[in-house]
């Protein structure tokens, strides 16, 4: 099975490179596969690559649908 996740670029380097933030980790991956990012924009992230751009507002909901997974997990986790 293959994840991609939407993360924050929060900086440009050079050689086509970027700098994410995915939920608190930081990772350089390669932005060589998309168009015109900035600091600010959500991408889609696989294995180092950004595939694509993602709307805000499309990266926030997706984010808020793995922060409830995780809370259903832990809640699980913790039932006798």
């Amino acid at each position: 099975m293959c994840l991609a996740l939407p993360a924050r670029i929060v900086e440009l380097r050079e050689n086509e490179l970027g700098v994410v933030d995915l939920g608190g980790v930081r990772k350089e991956i390669s932005l060589a596969l998309v168009e015109e990012v900035r600091v600010g924009d959500y991408v889609i992230v696989h294995v180092g690559y950004a595939l694509s751009k993602l709307d805000t507002a499309e990266a926030e909901a997706t984010l808020r649908l793995f922060a409830e997974m995780e809370e259903l997990r832990a809640d699980a986790g913790s039932a006798p």
